[in-house]
């Protein structure tokens, strides 16, 4: 049968091409939760399957290189949360899902939750950091909002001693897992703020999966922080964490550790700085000490200057000056005319005769005394003379060496011995020494 005129007829391929442009363009990403079946994975890599549920079901293809998550396992029988877009397989006219993502589908639920609540509290201001205040730089007291048997708790402790170990610490114990946790964290914050007994208060909790750490996403306690009047630093999970906690809180911190070290400053740079502190106030009031003593001295000086009695002082010293330089010009008048009277006796005695013969007189005197000196040393150079004549001989004189301990020795002639060659056994000879002669026997 001939086509009818204007009829417009496609063929499959120009169908399901058509069906296909259709579906992606009108069709934006979708999520879509579902159990795996029919897997199938070919050489080429890529995976195959189907999603279902308990009244339908979806094929999907994943090819490899398209962003699949390395730490899901796809097996069948496993709920997955699938991401990706609509399309249709020409050749065979299949109706399926490209898929580009897959996680298992609670934390999937979890993510989507967690991502709607981030835009609703985002649009309302929540997150905004004109709302958020700064920490004090030295709390009087810091409150710890954790659980009192975490690693958490001892971190934190730890570094707030470290740091400035005088600043006291109140812990309020929460649960921070759990479907309790939320209300234990709103009561301690609530709690928190109505004995505000703390300047700055450290949400905390270590790391975990995000279901662990899914009560630092709830939304009760987002707002609980939000409208908290002390100022909180959140540092919950690792830093790879980011809770909605974290972002209401007006600081946040990668760990509870560094929540800890941003709540208080390092006592060391605190003391360093008090110790500098010191010195300057030593310093400034030393000099206004001095400046002020300096001031009563001058002062005293005026008011000293100024009373009757210091010029009454002032004029009795003046009045002994005058006296005693009047008294040492009379001194020194009455010297000057006594040396001058001195000075005219002496010429006119002078010029006396009786002067001119006693100093005539003592001429022939001293004249005298010069010539029996002369006399004398004349007679003393020659008996000088012969005491030293006398003295030689003596040293000289064989009875001097007699004193000093010798003897001549002589035979029976007379004539000295001088060796032992001149003598004989038994003659007989004659040794004398210094006060006489002895006679002896040669033996």
């Amino acid at each position: 049968m001939a086509d009818a005129p204007g009829r417009k007829v496609l063929t499959v391929s120009q169908l399901n091409r058509l069906a296909r442009q259709l579906l992606e363009s009108d069709l934006p990403v979708l999520w879509v939760e579902g159990e795996v079946s029919n897997l199938a994975r070919p050489a080429s890599g890529h995976l195959y399957f189907s999603l279902k549920d308990d009244k339908a079901q979806i094929r999907c293809a994943l090819f490899r290189g398209r962003g699949r998550n390395p730490d899901v396992s796809v097996a069948n029988g496993h709920q997955v949360l699938a991401r990706g877009r609509v399309s249709i397989y020409e050749p065979r006219g299949d109706y399926q899902l490209i898929v580009d993502h897959l996680e298992p589908a609670g934390e999937g639920l979890l993510r989507r939750r967690l991502e709607e609540l981030k835009r609703r509290l985002a649009a309302e201001g929540l997150f905004d950091e004109a709302r958020k205040r700064d920490l004090p730089h030295l709390p009087r007291r810091i409150g710890i909002v954790t659980s009192p048997s975490g690693a958490a708790v001892r971190d934190v402790l730890h570094i707030l001693k470290r740091r400035f170990p005088a600043i006291p610490v109140v812990l309020y114990p929460v649960q921070v897992q759990g479907e309790q946790a939320k209300f234990d964290i709103v009561g301690a914050l609530e709690t928190a703020a109505a004995r505000a007994e703390c300047d700055v208060l450290i949400l905390a909790r270590g790391g975990g999966s995000l279901e662990d750490l899914w009560a630092f996403n709830e939304e009760i306690v987002a707002r609980a922080i939000a409208a908290c009047p002390i100022p909180l630093v959140s540092g919950v999970g690792h830093e790879v964490d980011v809770t909605i906690a974290d972002l209401v809180a007006d600081v946040r911190a990668p760990t509870p550790s560094g929540a800890a070290e941003l709540a208080v400053p390092d006592g060391r740079d605190w003391l360093r700085r008090v110790q500098v502190l010191e010195r300057r106030l030593t310093l400034t009031t030393r000099r206004v000490v001095e400046a002020t003593r300096l001031a009563l001295r001058a002062l005293d000086a005026r008011l000293a200057r100024c009373h009757p009695g210091y010029s009454l002082r002032q004029n009795a010293q003046r009045l002994d000056e005058l006296r005693a330089a009047l008294a040492t010009a009379l001194r020194n008048r009455l010297t000057l005319d006594q040396l001058r009277v001195g000075s005219a006796l002496a010429r006119l005695r002078s010029n006396s005769p009786a002067a001119r013969l006693r100093m005539m007189a003592g001429r022939m005197a001293s004249s005298e005394q010069r010539l029996a000196a002369a006399a004398r040393a004349r007679l003393v150079v020659p008996g000088t003379r012969l005491a030293v004549l006398a003295g030689r001989l003596h040293a000289v004189s064989p009875l001097n060496t007699l004193e000093r301990g010798y003897a001549i020795v002589q035979d029976a002639a007379g004539r000295v011995v001088k060796s032992t060659t001149q003598t004989q056994a038994g003659d007989d000879i004659t040794a004398r020494v210094a006060d006489g002669v002895i006679r002896a026997k040669v033996l």
